[in-house]
């Protein structure tokens, strides 16, 4: 891969827009579109960069470009906004100054992914760690959330920022992120309740109907179909590259990173979800008998299901949205709102309600980021604001003319702090300083802010003077005051020059601002700069139960009624851009300047007018004439000796002396003029880019010749290798060959004689061979005849045998039967009828008996537990056998029961109670079953050092066991003594045996556990006992059970309080002092072995590792 060691090689145009030359308005925009055709987003104006968006994705954003900008001087590669985030990153790093990246230019040019590379960067190159790699991962997760509820899809743009975005990320003395702090500008909350044809309402309306499960729907009231919401626009509800379903999911996900809790979200969501609802609340006109109209409400049901969201009384909404009471001094009037009114009711409270949800979000986000140490911080910013905004057509209002004066404020800020920045390093340098001519906007800013005759005081003196106020009225005081301001224009004003100015409208005016004139429309400006909501509506919205909304509407609170007038948008927003301005210029500045190629939202095309136009109203030209009213380039004296001493015999190929005295005498050998050229104390400042270009010249030409001067020297070397390869290899295959005909001679002869000694060999073994076989062969004749006849023999005598032993048999078979006869014969005179009877009765008690031998012989232990019985021998016995085993097994409990010590059957009604409560419900449980309930595991009563311990506590000890005290702060545990009597339980300090806790168990209201193998377990306090001031208890023992177990016994021992609850779930709340932190339990594999991890994810979650079974 080719590697750029400077920014001057292999420039595709220049790189640098200070260096072009000749510098006019369309040799710049020449060298931008020639960059942009080769993919080279990026440009340098001195230290200011202009990025062009690409609207297609380019491999120039991997880990591998990350590191090849890491540490590396600003000017060392090519152009890239990783440059200026690495330089901007070193500077506050090092130098130790505070930094702030300015990114501006209008929607669609890529001001938000500019943002996003940026702290990619600096979340790549800073430290790592669990801590440091958890704040990264929020403070990055934070875009996702905002985008959702600030971004919107407009023609321009399919995410564009319709919100300005200040963070302040805050660095420890390592370079370290420790937390941030967010700023958001002017939310464009009229878009809620209406957007211009082919635009979308924000982003997280699409997004929940599209993502959300089908559950949550139901419970949030709302379906899929957005036709079915009067605020969604319909013609551009679907866009091409964005899945609001997993941008939902992605969201989700963000928040649970960022901190937000669950039942937060639900609530964010809920109110989502009413200003959809709110939408379709719909009036229509109602006389009454004193001649006024009044508005009703047509389907009240879309309004029912809004309060039920959020906990509102749907009768006293209904009543805000038909009257408005006005309160003066000590006077109440109450007036009816017609259709209109009331139309304007509604969208006033969606606007207030969704950019009042809008701040709270980023203060809660605020919350969750920011920096938990107070140690001193280094601090960089980055600012996403809206650019300069120009509609052709004219229609301009009040948005525009505010976001107009933010960009003018910053142009101010800009060339002021461009300037010093310069002069500070010529004066550094020892350069002499020459003041540099420049329009300074500093009166088209007065112009607009003027705290007597400014734009916006008038507009707020207007809005707050009594009698009719229109727009109308606002436009003839401006025509008034700033007629002879040079750059206003008015077709109504005093100056007979605008009055046959056809191209001026009589309902509007016109400001030259420092990137053109601007015709601003004067309709709406009294009505968003005054942006009411009517108290009977804050007050309404106040009396809701959602824990949100009591929040996010405080002036709704009747014992805190204000009659003061609110203070205006403009108002507000001037205060916000004074405080942004004094926060900039205490930071050291950093400029990415965005500008969108075209206005198709497509690659590979580039608008030479459009561009154009924004070159000019961001005033890169300005810009550029400012970087070169000095010297247009200055470089270090090192690299510029290194990359030019080639030009220069006494300098080529290495210059021993100090690197200025080589820049001298490399330039006197040039012979380059004396005025083109500066030496400052560590920089060579170079006037002319012409000078700077023939030294480029120079050195390509003088490279070439290297370059020849090299290949001759290696093809030289090559070819010499070569053939000493080939010498080499002629000598190692000749004696290798002669090796291998001498080797197969050798085996040639060898083969020879091994064929003729086994031919001799074999002879002689098959001579042998014939000899043995006749000797074996008259062997075995002589033995076959000997076994024939010693058969014969035997087979005649056993014959003989056979014949007798028949005989003999015969006799004692006849005897037999004789004597069978002769006894029947005998007995048959006894025999009476009932013989049959008496042999069965014998039979049976015959058998009876050998089944009772057999059962005591076999009899199963005394165990109660021992389940085994002999098995049964005939079936008629079969309920005998079992009556018998039941009778068996109840005599043998008996016997154990008599056993038993008191002591003992307290044990045993303690495990039962210990199944009762844990059997299948905790998975602990099993493991308690064999462990015998001892009770005193410290042995408190004979350790000399809880002698003194033991004498505080006034009851008898019924449990004493080392516990694990967890800290919120860390999740870390720290050892206590858990002492349990049968009125209180006690918590010491293991090494010292100092009491820590007290707590009555009538204080005790419940108590907490998992459902998973970990031993944690809440005590929760009855709330306004005198144990709660500290809050809840959260321990961790192995022996979990047996401590609960007892608590719950005790419990339901006593008369005079009621039973413990014990409560088994996955998440529970646990009070802490002031605040409530959630423990959630997880199952996960601990970095820490085997055992249960508690950590700290933020200020209220708690999360427990738990391994998996």
């Amino acid at each position: 891969m080719e590697v750029k060691t400077s920014l001057l090689d292999n420039m595709i145009g220049v790189g640098d827009m200070v260096l072009i030359e000749p510098l006019s308005e369309d040799t710049f925009i020449e060298n931008l579109k020639k960059r942009f055709d080769h993919n080279e987003i990026y440009t340098y104006i001195g230290s200011v960069v202009i990025s062009m968006n690409p609207y297609k994705s380019l491999p120039i954003y991997t880990a591998e470009k990350v590191e090849e900008y890491r540490n590396r001087n600003f000017y060392e590669l090519s152009p890239h906004i990783y440059a200026l985030a690495d330089e901007a990153y070193r500077s506050l790093r090092e130098q130790d100054k505070d930094q702030c990246i300015l990114i501006t230019g209008e929607s669609g040019a890529g001001k938000t992914e500019a943002s996003k590379f940026v702290m990619s960067y600096v979340a790549a190159v800073c430290g790592k760690g669990q801590e440091v790699n958890k704040v990264k991962e929020q403070l990055l997760q934070s875009n996702p959330v905002l985008e959702a509820f600030g971004n919107a899809k407009t023609v321009r743009n399919d995410n564009s920022s319709r919100f300005g975005k200040y963070m302040d990320i805050e660095f420890d003395f390592k370079g370290d992120p420790l937390g941030g702090v967010i700023s958001n500008y002017l939310l464009e909350k009229s878009r809620v309740v209406k957007q211009p044809r082919g635009e979308r309402n924000f982003h997280i309306f699409y997004q929940l109907l599209s993502g959300a499960s089908d559950d949550t729907l139901k419970k949030l009231k709302l379906d899929r179909d957005f036709s079915k919401y009067n605020y969604l626009s319909l013609d551009s509800a679907t866009v091409n590259g964005l899945d609001d379903a997993a941008s939902f999911r992605t969201v989700r996900n963000a928040m649970q990173i960022v901190g937000f809790m669950e039942d937060e979200v639900q609530s964010i969501l809920e109110l989502v979800a009413a200003v959809l609802k709110l939408g379709n609340i719909e009036f229509k006109p109602e006389s009454r008998c004193n001649g006024f109209d009044e508005s009703r409400i047509k389907d009240k049901n879309d309004l029912k299901e809004m309060c039920e969201l959020l906990g509102i009384e749907q009768s006293v909404l209904e009543r805000a949205f038909s009257f408005r009471t006005v309160e003066a001094k000590m006077e109440k009037v109450s007036t009816t709102l017609n259709v209109a009114q009331a139309y304007y009711a509604r969208d006033a409270l969606a606007k207030n309600l969704y950019s009042r949800l809008f701040s709270w979000l980023v203060n809660r986000i605020n919350e969750s980021i920011k920096a938990q140490t107070k140690a001193r911080k280094k601090v960089m910013g980055v600012l996403d604001i809206y650019g300069f905004e120009i509609f052709e057509n004219g229609d301009n209002s009040f948005e525009q003319f505010i976001i107009n004066y933010c960009n003018e404020k910053l142009q101010q800020i800009f060339i002021e702090l461009t300037l010093r920045e310069e002069q500070e390093e010529y004066v550094r340098e020892g350069i002499e300083w020459t003041n540099i001519e420049y329009f300074n906007n500093a009166i088209i800013c007065d112009l607009i802010e003027n705290n007597k005759n400014g734009i916006l005081a008038m507009l707020d003196e207007e809005c707050l003077r009594p009698g009719t106020v229109t727009d109308e009225t606002f436009l003839d005081k401006l025509n008034t005051v700033c007629a002879e301001h040079q750059h206003f224009e008015s077709r109504q004003s005093k100056n007979s020059k605008f009055l046959t100015d056809h191209s001026l409208p009589h309902n509007c005016f016109r400001i030259q601002h420092y990137a053109g004139k601007v015709l601003y429309r004067v309709e709406g400006f009294v009505d968003k700069n005054n942006d009411l909501l009517y108290r009977d509506l804050s007050q309404a919205m106040y009396k809701a139960n959602h824990s949100l909304i009591k929040i996010l509407f405080p002036e709704g609170n009747p014992a805190k009624v204000n009659l003061k007038r609110p203070p205006t948008a403009g108002f507000q927003f001037r205060a916000s851009v004074g405080t942004l301005m004094k926060n900039l210029l205490t930071k050291n500045p950093n400029y990415i300047r965005c500008i969108k190629p075209n206005d198709k939202k497509a690659a590979h095309i580039f608008t030479d007018s459009l561009v154009c136009h924004q070159v000019r109203y961001l005033g890169l030209m300005e810009n550029v004439r400012v970087r070169r009213a000095g010297y247009a380039f200055r470089q270090a004296y090192e690299p510029c000796l290194e990359r030019y001493k080639m030009l220069c015999k006494q300098t080529w190929p290495h210059w021993k002396g100090p690197a200025r005295e080589g820049v001298e005498v490399l330039l006197k050998d040039l012979q380059v003029p004396a005025e083109e050229f500066a030496y400052g104390r560590s920089k060579i400042f170079i006037r002319n880019p012409r000078t700077l270009f023939f030294l480029e010249e120079k050195r390509r030409q003088c490279l070439e010749d290297l370059a020849a001067l090299i290949q001759k020297i290696y093809r030289g070397w090559k070819c010499r290798t070569h053939f000493l390869l080939l010498k080499k290899s002629q000598v190692v295959v000749a004696a290798w060959y002669r090796r291998f005909a001498q080797q197969k001679k050798y085996q040639n002869i060898r083969s020879s004689a091994l064929v003729v000694q086994s031919f001799i060999r074999g002879w002689k073994a098959r001579k042998l061979l014939r000899e043995l076989k006749h000797k074996k062969r008259c062997e075995e004749a002589v033995t076959t005849i000997s076994a024939y006849w010693h058969g014969t023999q035997a087979r005649r005598e056993l014959k003989c045998l056979k014949e007798e032993a028949r005989r003999k048999h015969a006799v004692a078979v006849i005897w037999a039967y004789w004597l069978g006869l002769k006894v029947r014969r005998e007995y048959r005179k006894f025999f009476r009828a009932n013989a049959g009877k008496k042999i069965y009765d014998f039979t049976v008690q015959r058998i009876m008996q050998k089944y009772f031998m057999g059962l005591k012989k076999t009899m199963p232990s005394m165990s109660p537990v021992d389940k085994s019985w002999p098995a049964r021998p005939y079936s008629f016995l079969d309920g005998t056998h079992q009556e018998l085993r039941r009778i068996f097994h109840l005599w043998r409990c008996k016997k154990y029961r008599s056993q038993f010590t008191e002591e003992k059957k307290a044990t045993y009604e303690e495990k039962l109670a210990a199944s009762e409560l844990f059997k299948d419900k905790k998975a602990l449980y099993p493991n308690s079953v064999g462990q015998p309930f001892k009770g005193d595991y410290v042995e408190i009563t004979k350790n000399p050092k809880y002698q003194k311990l033991n004498s505080l506590v006034e009851d008898k000890v019924l449990l004493a066991d080392v516990v694990s005290k967890i800290n919120r702060a860390n999740g870390k545990g720290a050892p206590r003594i858990f002492l349990l009597t049968k009125k209180s339980l006690v918590l010491a300090d293991q090494k010292t045996g100092q009491v820590k806790a007290s707590v009555p168990l009538l204080d005790l209201s419940s108590v907490s556990v998992s459902t998973q193998s970990d031993g944690f377990f809440a005590l929760k306090l009855k709330e306004g006992s005198t144990s709660a001031a500290k809050g809840d208890f959260l321990l961790s023992s192995d022996r979990l059970i047996e401590i609960i177990t007892k608590l719950h016994c005790i419990g339901a021992a006593s008369a005079d309080r009621n039973q413990i609850n014990i409560d088994i779930s996955d998440e529970f709340l646990v009070q802490f002092k002031q605040d409530k932190v959630c423990v959630k339990f997880i199952q996960g594999t601990p970095k820490n072995g085997n055992g249960v991890a508690c950590k700290r994810k933020n200020n209220r979650l708690l999360e427990v590792s738990v391994p998996s079974p």
